[in-house]
């Protein structure tokens, strides 16, 4: 899935000691390329971080220097172990304050739940007053809306370009909420054209040997791209390469004859040859 020269890479940020110890896995990388790939986007690269303020303010300050639209996922609540509204204010050289939008829609959030209970809502009472630090963002944030509880994300351009969105680390929240940016900032970027890939498993190659002829290809097919991946221990082909293009199925149907060619030159076996779109 090829995408125009002028579409910024797409990052990802994953906060939270409890992915990086294995107390759970995370969920979000498969998902947002689902999202994306609903859209004809690709994610271009993830980054894990665990809760430590000084690598959650280096990894954002790259963010914001980077010119790529970056997703973060985790850490954005207001217990003890969340750092990533007051990182990415210091990474940014802004003050945090309680946005507008966000003290309105935490206040809304608590009175539903008060009525929820049957018991009456105290703003004032010290646990509610806790609860607008949920709201508190770098002073130049704009609100990403949630719609399970309503409790905001936010958003931040850097002075390098890079647009980053902060979503809770829920699944539940964060999924609906990284769609909505999308739809909502990005739809200029969606490549809805044709895609597809063919590919074919090769037995008794090495990439190395096989890298000039992936070249060539690229080289003489303009627009698709070669792919390799190589597998020791498939349960059903064992030792193999499965070799292909990908890219608009007209290019791909120019450029797939002339890998089969090139691979007569290898004296290689072949095996079954796969299509997607």
């Amino acid at each position: 899935m090829t995408q125009a020269p002028s579409t910024p890479p797409i990052g990802l940020i994953i906060i939270g000691d409890e992915i990086l110890s294995g107390k759970r896995a995370d969920k979000h990388l498969p998902k947002t390329i689902e999202l994306l790939a609903e859209r004809g986007l690709q994610l271009a690269y993830a980054d894990y971080v665990g809760d430590s303020p000084e690598r959650i303010t280096a990894t954002l300050a790259r963010a914001f220097a980077s010119g790529d639209v970056v997703f973060s996922c985790g850490g954005i609540g207001a217990t003890p172990d969340d750092h990533t509204r007051q990182c990415a204010a210091r990474a940014l050289g802004q003050d945090l304050v309680l946005h507008p939008q966000a003290q309105a829609l935490i206040r809304e959030r608590m009175q539903d739940t008060a009525k929820e209970q049957g018991v009456p809502y105290e703003p004032d009472r010290p646990d509610n007053i806790h609860r607008l630090n949920m709201g508190v963002f770098p002073s130049s944030a704009q609100i990403i809306p949630n719609p399970y509880n309503k409790i905001p994300g936010f958003s931040c351009a850097g002075s390098g370009g890079g647009m980053v969105h902060f979503v809770p680390g829920f699944p539940v929240m964060a999924w609906p909420m990284i769609a909505w940016v999308l739809d909502t900032h990005y739809p200029h970027l969606f490549k809805r054209e044709a895609w597809m890939e063919k590919s074919v498993v090769v037995y008794g190659a090495m990439e190395a040997t096989l890298t000039p002829l992936m070249e060539t290809l690229e080289q003489e097919h303009p627009g698709i791209k070669v792919f390799s991946l190589p597998s020791v221990d498939h349960p059903q082909h064992g030792r193999h390469i499965e070799l292909g293009v990908k890219g608009a199925p007209e290019a791909v149907h120019q450029a797939y004859p002339a890998l089969l060619a090139g691979l007569a030159g290898f004296g290689v076996s072949l095996g079954p040859e796969l299509v997607r779109s």
